[in-house]
């Protein structure tokens, strides 16, 4: 991965990334890299400054994943950077791929490679932007009756062909490409966003702007996925719907996206038991506590 090293620089965020966070900077090697921890308790940052001095290591308070993006972005002045979870590395030559998809497509702001499971079954990255709709088909099960169809899985982008380069509203931010000029352009990313909507905002306003994001499947990125919060996060991945909603669709909207998923949660509770049907409960009980202004106070 040298080559690409002058015009690339590396970020990474993490948060209790071990041990994964090793594999992802040993795929680096060569590459200028910035690891942001956000508080790590199970000894990531010391084996961090133990196997790969090389690294700038910066250490902050957790105030958001995208708070670390952003201080990654900024202690970095390369032309494009590579945002990376830390439970995620790109296979093979996937950097290089990278940047020749940016050089090709220079109105692309953002470029997500291809994502694979640990295993190297494909995960789907693609998504479209959330709309009322989009999360009805989402929340009341409706894509399970068609997953292959745009109509009720536009949300998981369900007839989009992973085998094929082309724009899209969004992908998964665990792997990005993101273009400096783009990025001074469009501005940070929302540290309003705690988990979860961060990058739909982002690419939401890059779009906005005039500029491109792209998937490619010229570079490969392996993402365990979950792996630093478990899945333990579902209510934060609720409330960046509404706080998406709220910001690029009114109030209005969002009202009608908390009545929406409060409802499909309570269904999902009684569906549902154990762990699971508790976790929706938990949230149907907190979609029903405030109203959209109040759901996204920070907490």
């Amino acid at each position: 991965m040298g080559e690409p090293a002058a015009e690339v620089a590396a970020v990474v965020v993490t948060y209790n990334g071990l041990p994964w966070i090793e594999r992802c900077l040993d795929a680096l090697h060569g590459v200028e890299t910035v690891v942001v921890d956000h508080g790590s308790a199970d000894g990531t940052v010391a084996a961090v400054r133990a196997r790969h001095p090389e690294v700038r290591l910066v250490e902050q308070e957790n105030r958001a994943l995208c708070a670390g993006w952003n201080r990654g972005v900024a202690e970095t002045s390369s032309e494009f950077v590579l945002v990376l979870n830390s439970d995620a590395w790109l296979l093979d030559d996937g950097l290089r791929r990278l940047v020749d998809v940016a050089r090709r497509r220079p109105r692309a702001a953002w470029i997500g490679p291809r994502l694979v499971n640990d295993d190297g079954t494909l995960q789907r990255s693609v998504r479209g932007f959330p709309t009322l709709w989009r999360l009805a088909t989402e929340y009341l099960f409706l894509r399970k009756l068609a997953p292959r169809s745009h109509a009720l899985n536009a949300f998981y982008a369900g007839d989009f062909d992973h085998d094929r380069e082309r724009a899209v509203d969004w992908t998964m931010g665990a792997a990005m490409l993101v273009r400096r000029a783009a990025f001074d352009d469009v501005g940070p990313f929302d540290e309003d966003f705690f988990l979860f909507s961060e990058e739909t905002d982002w690419c939401w306003r890059a779009a906005a702007r005039g500029w491109e994001v792209v998937f490619t499947p010229e570079a490969t990125c392996v993402h365990v996925g979950g792996a630093s919060h478990g899945g333990r996060l579902f209510r934060e991945n609720v409330r960046g719907h509404l706080r998406f909603l709220a910001k690029h669709r009114g109030l209005g909207e969002a009202e009608r996206a908390r009545r929406l998923l409060r409802a499909s949660l309570l269904l999902r509770g009684r569906l549902f038991h154990g762990e699971r049907g508790a976790r929706y409960r938990e949230v149907a009980r907190w979609l029903g506590s405030g109203d959209v202004p109040t759901l996204l106070e920070r907490t």
